[in-house]
């Protein structure tokens, strides 16, 4: 019998180079939503600039008010959908990063008890209450950290996204911390500015399909325009409305899927403050930078205020020393923050009772469901 020559296998470097370029077209790839909305983009501003104002309305008066008001909205959109590529993803603080003698100790341990003894040591002095389904810490293996509360690891970005929302491919982008205040008003300027076309081009869309208008070449740019913002409108609405209530509720995407998991329970509604302050964690204390796509909300994204519904029974509700009317209220605070100046919504209401640094001392290991772990039963 003739033997077969076996093939040689390919260079380990032929097979890194193909793997280098199957990601940079990946990575082009994720780009194409992008360039689909930004031509969309420049070609209405060309159909409403150039061919209703400038060609259609005979009206200066008219023409003069909607090109201003068009040039606010378009302003404002792209200023917002800019901030919300561009702007990277926060990554948690390197105190979330286990150290070199942590990351040791995890890999030799067996999987399971003695896993979560070493991290339960790493995380003892964090500020975290989330835990897994199975009550461990929340660790991601692949960034080697502890997840900080409302954190996620995203598979496209190959990164953890603190308080995650989702991985937008419209934006080519995960939409968390840091953005999260420039997504919403993207949507709410592209909704305004797809209500304002539409509005504006009504008359003459009617007019054209009347054959109230001559038959020129503006025809089809301002048809398809009315079309377009229209659709979109619908679209962007529900979206925008939808994002909303998730502010109002001080949810994300992700935790609405899968609510947040506490020590004692699984507590849909654990970091909502009322909705003055949910607003406010969002959108910052100062009113004014609110309609602005300039980076305003509370905090660093590393720990969040949270509404315990169940509290350990051993751990005290309030503090000695605090007056009756503090002693009636369930918004209780998480341990104390990695920087103290990290939230205003942690220090501008006596009614939010904060537990001194002597008593969260006394507390490790014992009482604060943070610093204590439940065993899977």
């Amino acid at each position: 019998m003739r033997c077969r020559k076996m093939a040689a296998p390919p260079p380990a470097g032929t097979a890194g180079a193909w793997g280098g370029v199957r990601r940079r077209c990946q990575r082009l790839l994720y780009w194409v939503p992008v360039l689909f909305i930004s031509s969309i983009l420049c070609w209405s501003y060309y159909a409403y600039v150039t061919q209703l104002c400038l060609l259609t309305m005979t009206n200066i008066g008219e023409k003069v008010v909607c090109l201003v008001a068009y040039h606010i909205f378009f302003m404002l959109f792209v200023w917002s959908y800019w901030k919300t590529i561009f702007t990277l993803p926060m990554n948690p603080s390197k105190e979330f990063h286990l150290s070199y003698s942590d990351k040791e100790s995890l890999e030799r341990e067996p999987r399971g008890e003695s896993q979560q003894e070493v991290l339960r040591r790493a995380a003892k002095d964090l500020p975290i209450y989330t835990r897994t389904m199975s009550g461990a810490i929340r660790y991601c293996d692949r960034c080697h950290l502890v997840k900080p509360d409302r954190c996620h690891h995203c598979s496209v970005c190959d990164k953890c996204i603190l308080k995650m929302d989702h991985h937008c491919p419209w934006v080519n982008n995960c939409v968390g911390f840091s953005n999260y205040k420039f997504f919403l008003l993207f949507l709410a300027y592209s909704l305004l500015y797809c209500l304002f076309i539409a509005a504006t081009d009504l008359q003459y869309f009617i007019k054209f399909w009347t054959n109230g208008l001559p038959d020129t070449q503006a025809k089809f740019h301002i048809m398809f325009l009315f079309f377009a913002a229209a659709m979109f409108s619908v679209s962007l609405s529900s979206l925008f409305g939808y994002h909303c209530w998730l502010v109002s509720k001080n949810k994300s995407t992700l935790e609405v899927f899968r609510a947040p998991i506490f020590r004692h329970r699984t507590d849909k509604n654990g970091f909502s403050l009322g909705f003055s302050k949910n607003l406010r964690q969002v959108f910052g204390d100062e009113k004014k930078y609110w309609l602005l796509p300039v980076f305003s909300s509370l905090g660093d994204g590393c720990s969040f205020p949270t509404c315990l519904v169940n509290q350990d029974p051993e751990q005290a509700l309030t503090p000695t020393g605090l007056n009756s009317a503090s002693k009636n209220e369930n918004h209780l605070f998480p341990a104390k923050p990695l920087r103290d100046s990290q939230s205003h919504l942690l220090t501008d209401t006596p009614s939010w009772p904060e537990t001194t640094a002597k008593a969260e001392k006394g507390k490790v290991g014992m009482s604060n469901p943070a610093l204590t772990m439940e065993n899977e039963t």
